[in-house]
């Protein structure tokens, strides 16, 4: 065994939904294994932390966003973000997650050293020094987007006199009542603000340069609440998750089998809300459902203030940005106190993190995914990004699960490497698959910087919850892909066998 022993086991990158739950999940099932999370902010939440923007909510259900192992207590099951922040702080306080939060420590890189087992971690500090920490196990709950920078789609903004804001960067004070407001985009975050803004602002007006796929639902899960009325909290917890996770499944899966049935349904909906003579070419994108993500509308919040005069939806491109508003290719001028750019976010894969091994960058986009949760002869170290067409927290409470089980398996062989190997010679063999089969701008723009796919388990960052659950949880750790060693081992030359290893098992 090593001489002397890391600084943790483990180091959580991130105090976000994934970084809390990756605790969470260690102290019921790795208890014996040490531990630290690093957060480059001041507060945990992550993303729901970061955005300000006026109506801030989830885009999913609370029974699937929330975690496998912690009920949802709230009424509304399409919640906002600061009942987002209550939940998570009464996590990581129940327990006792949160003394071993680190503020203020944002890593700018990670070298793992296979002759020592461990990752040696740069951060700097929000006074402009620098530490570093070491673990055996990396696991980055960095989240899937730059922290730093959106997407910038290169507007010139020229005699525009107004204020232009980005929903990434939202200035706490800003005062928009009685104002005319533009929002450039039609995807999720457009969807929220427009109806949000729209009570206190004179009008508010979505900028689309082509529709979104839009579907309302209640707020409140009836069913939800009625089984926790009848039922034990967690059994009622349970058994509402599972029903959502199947309509989210049966819903992608009509969408990319029967197109124009979605499509159907979807325009109906609409029609209920703003009648008969609603604009259909306005809600009507040149992609099929779940080609992109469909926009969550609750309540009927954007159609509501549609109907009220308060807000509306105009299709067009963008010809200049002039004094007093935009001006569009049509010729129509949109009048606007303040322009806000909801045009999207910057992929960023691990966080940013200028990741290496032995000393050697690692580049994902060489790297194939393992299981969509570590990576092909990359040791000791796990990521989550979460599912495209359900809750991110579904892949982050499996991911979880996972390391907890690998963790426990080098525990008890007395192993410090886990490394899923792939030979030359196998990866030729690989067929390779689109690793998004998503349209959506922000994905495209940053497909080349992911990691590789196959079309095959477990090479790939696969899209289907319910099997993936099962394969995580059942599948055995010794597949022949994943290799655990020693690191003296490894300075010897030699390695201990699968035989030996799930003998010791």
């Amino acid at each position: 065994m090593l001489a002397t022993a890391p600084d943790f086991d483990v180091l959580i990158v991130g105090a976000g939904i994934s970084g809390i739950g990756m605790a969470a999940h260690m102290e019921m099932k790795s208890p014996n294994h040490s531990y630290a999370i690093v957060e480059r902010r001041d507060n945990l939440g992550g993303t729901w932390d970061l955005f300000k923007y006026p109506g801030i909510r989830s885009d999913s259900d609370m029974h699937t966003l929330g975690f496998d192992f912690e009920p949802w207590r709230h009424e509304k099951t399409i919640a906002d973000a600061p009942a987002i922040m209550d939940y998570l702080n009464q996590i990581v306080d129940e327990r006792g997650i949160r003394q071993h939060i680190r503020y203020g420590h944002k890593v700018v890189s990670a070298d793992f050293r296979d002759d020592e087992a461990r990752w040696h971690v740069e951060m700097e500090l929000n006074d402009g020094s620098t530490t570093r920490l070491t673990a055996n196990f990396l696991y980055l709950g960095s989240g899937y987007y730059d922290y730093d920078e959106a997407y910038d789609p290169g507007f010139d903004f020229g005699e525009f006199d107004g204020q232009v804001v980005h929903p990434q960067f939202w200035p706490e004070d800003l005062d928009y009542a009685g104002k005319k407001v533009v929002v450039i985009g039609s995807g999720a975050t457009a969807v929220t603000i427009v109806p949000s803004m729209a009570k206190k602002a004179a009008k508010v007006t979505m900028l689309q340069r082509t529709p979104t796929w839009m579907f309302a639902r209640p707020a409140k899960d009836w069913v939800a609440n009625t089984l926790r009325k009848v039922l034990p909290e967690k059994l009622a917890y349970r058994l509402t998750r599972w029903k959502n996770i199947k309509m989210q499944d049966f819903s992608f899966k009509l969408a990319r089998n029967k197109p124009q049935k979605m499509k159907d349904t979807l325009h109906k909906n609409i029609e209920k809300a703003l009648g008969p003579d609603f604009d259909r070419e306005t809600f009507t994108p040149p992609y099929d459902p779940w080609d992109q993500r469909v926009c969550l509308v609750p309540d009927d919040d954007l159609f509501k203030a549609m109907k009220a005069g308060k807000a509306d939806i105009v299709t067009g491109h963008i010809e200049k940005f002039e004094k007093g508003g935009v001006r569009l290719k049509s010729g129509d001028f949109l009048e606007a106190d303040i322009v806000i750019t909801a045009t999207g976010l910057k992929l960023a894969v691990a966080g940013k993190i200028a990741i290496s091994h032995n000393g050697e960058a690692v580049k994902f986009s060489d790297r194939f995914y393992y299981k969509g949760c570590m990576f092909s002869n990359l040791p000791n170290l796990a990521v989550v990004f979460g599912y495209l067409n359900a809750s991110w927290t579904l892949r982050a409470d499996i991911n979880s699960d996972y390391v907890c089980r690998v963790l426990n398996h080098m525990r008890a062989t007395g192993t410090d490497l886990a490394t899923p190997v792939l030979t030359p010679t196998d990866e030729a063999a690989i067929e390779e698959d689109d690793i998004f089969d998503f349209s959506s701008g922000y994905i495209q723009r940053g497909k080349n910087i992911m990691p590789r796919n196959s079309i095959e388990y477990p090479w790939r960052l696969n899209q289907e919850y319910v099997i993936d659950r099962k394969r995580m949880a059942d599948d055995p750790l010794l597949d022949g892909w994943l290799t655990f060693s020693r690191a003296d081992a490894r300075a010897t030359g030699t390695k201990d066998t699968g035989e030996q290893l799930e003998a010791a098992e």
